[in-house]
Parts: structure tokens; sequence; C-alpha cells
């Protein structure tokens, strides 16, 4: 699954977002260029992410060796990510949380 796949997954499922071809449709008729709304990229929009999935509980920090860690609980569903950035753990662990797997979701690419 690649990067974009990926957050249009996110952003029709979490956020609650129509997606087209070029733009998110949110909600009273907004949108939102998909260049904007970057969560594997952009901490700030990760954490936005995380808000509007309401997780029971989660936990992130970062080991010694500079990786990071997310762990979201949202219902009865726990996910988890180990990733270089803190951005793509927190959007990982999101996913996970919803029933996706991201299968390391890299952009073009397919792992």
């Amino acid at each position: 699954m690649t990067d974009a796949r990926l957050t249009e997954q996110l952003a029709r499922l979490v956020m609650g977002w129509k997606v087209a071809p070029d733009r998110f449709l949110m909600k009273n008729r907004r949108w939102l260029p998909r260049w904007r709304f970057q969560p594997m990229a952009k901490l700030g929009d990760a954490c936005r992410l995380l808000q509007s999935a309401a997780p029971q509980e989660y936990a992130m920090g970062a080991t010694g060796s500079g990786e990071f860690w997310a762990r979201v609980r949202v219902a009865d569903t726990t996910g988890e990510a180990r990733e270089s950035s803190q951005a793509r753990a927190v959007t990982f662990a999101v996913a996970r949380a919803i029933g996706i797997e991201p299968d390391g979701a890299l952009e073009g690419k397919k792992r």
C-alpha cells in the first residue's frame, strides 16, 4: 500500500472526509488540497488524525537508537508501530488500531 492510498483510507475512515482526485472534501462544503494533509510526514497532521480517531488510550516514545514507537487503542483493538519518524509511528499505530494494515507503506512503492 502506498503512502497516498493509506492517507486516502485514513482521511475517509478516521477524519470522515470524502476523497476527490486532488483534494479532500471536508464537512460544511470545505475542501483541503491533498498536499496539505500528510500524516506520515507532518507530526501535526498525525496528531490531528490521532485526535479524530478518539482513542481510549495511547502512548508514544522513542528508543535509545532514535526509533519512535506509538501504541493506540481504539475500542477493543490496539495498534502499535515502530518507525524512523514520530509522524509515521503515530499514523501506522492509528491505522492498525482501526483495522488497516499499512504493511510499511512507502510513497509510490509496495513492500
